[in-house]
């Protein structure tokens, strides 16, 4: 197991890729902290301890500074450690820039930026006091590109990558690496609203001719948490069948 007896943390857990991420993690031998505000998040932990996993599900908003502080303390207090920070929650509205109300930007920036921030500040503390720490964040190939209608989605998946780098250089002295994944186009409950002729046009236009599933962006974020990874900090990993490339 690549993972046995590490404590991670993944917000946005409940649905999608977080979900992916939180039943292959515990199947590698992880305790799983699954941070949602969606109650289908006490069902999937529920399963992972159903078939032989560890998992916890706690309702905290990544926004609420207090109650992520407290939940970090809480979860160090009880396992004694935190190994590994999956920052995965994120939400999207779309608009075009010229359409866009301030609220839309602010609660992307919100949930996506500021709940990284919030999080990993909170996490650092702890994976200081052990010499170890795999951070890994939810970027997107539209931080890397730009897309129609995503200012503000864009403009905090580019954000992320430049936190993760800027924290390669402040904690990796203490053993903690800060890596970011920029996933392509994914099967998740996002695109249920897209119409499949959409989604159909989306597919041919990635040169792998298919979206990705959630365990396909899981795996790479399982790369990234692992000890195989203890010399990759600081970069990018792109899973989007070659759309960037």
């Amino acid at each position: 197991m690549r993972l046995r007896d590490k404590i991670a943390v993944v917000t946005g857990g409940a649905r999608g890729i977080g979900q992916a991420i939180a039943e292959l993690f515990a199947k590698e031998g992880a305790v799983v902290i699954i941070v949602d505000l969606l109650p289908q998040g006490e069902e999937v932990a529920t399963a992972i301890n159903n078939t032989g996993g560890k998992a916890e599900f706690h309702a905290v908003s990544v926004t609420d500074k207090k109650a992520v502080t407290q939940l970090f303390a809480d979860v160090h207090t009880k396992h004694g450690k935190l190994d590994i920070l999956i920052n995965n929650a994120g939400i999207t509205r779309d608009r075009t820039l010229e359409k866009m109300s301030e609220e839309e930007w602010d609660s992307v920036v919100d949930v996506n930026l500021k709940g990284v921030f919030i999080c990993t500040q909170a996490a650092v503390t702890y994976m200081k006091a052990n010499n170890y720490g795999r951070i890994v964040s939810a970027a997107s190939n539209v931080g890397l590109r730009g897309n129609f209608g995503q200012t503000n989605y864009a403009a905090t998946k580019a954000g992320v990558i430049a936190m993760s780098k800027t924290w390669t250089v402040e904690f990796g002295k203490y053993g903690i690496t800060a890596n970011a994944i920029a996933p392509g186009f994914t099967m998740t409950d996002m695109v249920d609203k897209i119409p499949k002729e959409h989604i159909e046009a989306i597919k041919a236009s990635i040169p792998l001719k298919t979206a990705a599933q959630p365990i396909d962006i899981a795996y790479g974020y399982l790369y990234l948490a692992s000890d195989e990874a203890r010399f990759v900090s600081g970069i990018c990993l792109t899973i989007d069948g070659g759309t960037s490339r």
